[in-house]
C-alpha cells in the first residue's frame, strides 16, 4: 500500500575540500603527523568533503559548545533554506501550501530553532505545522520520512522534511583515540530536502479520495510503501554522540558492522516480503554509507551485487558521511544517475545509535520515454 509520495527533492552542500589535501594542510599536524591516521584517512573510502569551515584557516577543535552552537546558527539557515527552495521547486509546490516543516539534525540547537527561522525566510503560512527530529543520529532521516508521511496521509497536505547537518563544527581537540581519528576522517556537512504529497488510493472499490481542495502529484518520483525498524539495545553503547563543553563527541566501536551483520539480512528480507517482494525485486539500493565496512557488510549479508552499492560509494568519496543527509544524499544520486528512469522497488538504510536499522521500500515511477523533437 503507498503511503505517500515523494515528489521534490533538493540538496545545498558548503564548500567542498580534497581529503589528502585536508590532511597535508591540517589534519597531519592535527594528530601529530601520527601514520596510523593518516593510514586511516586514506582508506577511509572518502576523496571530498564539504564543510562550512575551512579547518586550514579556521582551527575550531578548541572551540566550547557555546561559540559552535552561535556558527550553527549562523550557518544552518541558508543551507537549509537552498535545499528546501529547491526541492519546493521540484515538485512545484508553492511554499504558502506546505502543511508541515520537519526538520531533522543532531548538530545544532537553539530557539527559536531552525525550524522557525526556515518558516520565516520560505514564507511559509502562519499556520504551518513545525516538528524538530534531534539527536538521532546517521539514521533520523527514515523515521521522519515516517513520521511527514502520516502527516501527508492524515491531513491531505504537501509537507517538507529537510536534513541538515553540520558535522565538521564538532572537530575535536587532538588526540591519538582511533574512534576519533575515523569520525574526522569520513564526516562533512549537507542540507537535504524532500517534498511529501499525498497520492489517491489506487485500490479498485476504496471509498477513500484525497481532499479535493489539495493537488495530488500524477506521477509520483517515489512512493513510500512501507518502513521497517530494530533497535538492539545490548548494544547501545557502540555508537554515542555526547554533548560536552568542546561541542559534540563522536563514540564509534569497531563493533558496528558486526551487529548489523546480524541484522541487516532479516530485517530487510521481512520489508521486502510483506509486501510480496524478493531481493533480487529491487530495483535501486540507498544505502547510508557510513564507512567502507559498513557498505561491505551490507553487499555481503544481502548477497549484492558490487553495482548495487555505486551510489552510496559514489556519496561517500564525494560527500563523506554527512549524518541523517547521507541516505538522502544517495537517493539523489540515484536519481541523478539515471538508475531510478526505469522505475521499480528502491530499498532505503540507515543505521545510527541504538543500535539501530531503519529500512524503507519505496516505489519510482518510471520516466516517461521522450518525445520526438
Amino acid at each position: 500500500m503507498v503511503i505517500a509520495a515523494i515528489t521534490g527533492l533538493g540538496s545545498a552542500l558548503p564548500a567542498g575540500f580534497d581529503q589528502r589535501a585536508l590532511w597535508e594542510g591540517y589534519f597531519r599536524r592535527h594528530f601529530t603527523d601520527n601514520r596510523f591516521a593518516e593510514r586511516i584517512f586514506a582508506s577511509a573510502g572518502v576523496r571530498r568533503r564539504h564543510s562550512v569551515l575551512d579547518p586550514l584557516r579556521e582551527d575550531v577543535s578548541g572551540w566550547s559548545t557555546e561559540a559552535r552552537m552561535r556558527r550553527y546558527r549562523r550557518e544552518a539557515p541558508p543551507l537549509g533554506h537552498r535545499a528546501a527552495t529547491a526541492a519546493l521547486a521540484d515538485a512545484g509546490v508553492p511554499a504558502e501550501d506546505v502543511g508541515l516543516l520537519a526538520v531533522a539534525s543532531c548538530t545544532g540547537y537553539g530557539t527559536p530553532g531552525l525550524d522557525i527561522q526556515l518558516a520565516s525566510s520560505l514564507r511559509l503560512a502562519p499556520e504551518t505545522q513545525r516538528l524538530f527530529v534531534g539527536h538521532m543520529g546517521c539514521f533520523a532521516a527514515l523515521p521522519a520520512l515516517g513520521s511527514v508521511a502520516d502527516f501527508v496521509v492524515a491531513r491531505h497536505r504537501p509537507a517538507v522534511l529537510l536534513c541538515l547537518e553540520l558535522t565538521t563544527l564538532h572537530l575535536q581537540p587532538p588526540t591519538a583515540e582511533t574512534q576519533q581519528v575515523v569520525s574526522h576522517a569520513l564526516f562533512g556537512d549537507a542540507a537535504v530536502a524532500l517534498v511529501l504529497q499525498p497520492v489517491a488510493d489506487r485500490r479498485a472499490g476504496s471509498g477513500s479520495r484525497p481532499d479535493t481542495h489539495r493537488p495530488v502529484h500524477p506521477a509520483p518520483r517515489l512512493d513510500l510503501v512501507d518502513l521497517a525498524a530494530l533497535t538492539d539495545i545490548t548494544t547501545r553503547d557502540h555508537m554515542t554522540w555526547d554533548v560536552t563543553d568542546l561541542g559534540f563527541r563522536m563514540g564509534l566501536s569497531p563493533r558496528v558492522p558486526d551487529v548489523l551483520a546480524r541484522h541487516v539480512g532479516p530485517v530487510v528480507k521481512n520489508l521486502v516480503a510483506r509486501n510480496g517482494l524478493d531481493l533480487p525485486d529491487v530495483r535501486a539500493w540507498a544505502v547510508h554509507p557510513g564507512g567502507p565496512r559498513i557498505l561491505d557488510t551490507v553487499q555481503q549479508r544481502l548477497g549484492l551485487p558490487a553495482s548495487a552499492l555505486t551510489a552510496s560509494r559514489s556519496v561517500l568519496a564525494e560527500r563523506g558521511n554527512c549524518s541523517s543527509a547521507t541516505v538522502l544524499l544517495v537517493l539523489d544520486e540515484l536519481i541523478r544517475d539515471g538508475t531510478l528512469d526505469r522505475g521499480g522497488p528502491v530499498v532505503a538504510m540507515a543505521f545510527g545509535p541504538g543500535l539501530t536499522l531503519y529500512a524503507a521500500l519505496l516505489h519510482g515511477s518510471a520516466r516517461p520515454p521522450a518525445q520526438p523533437s
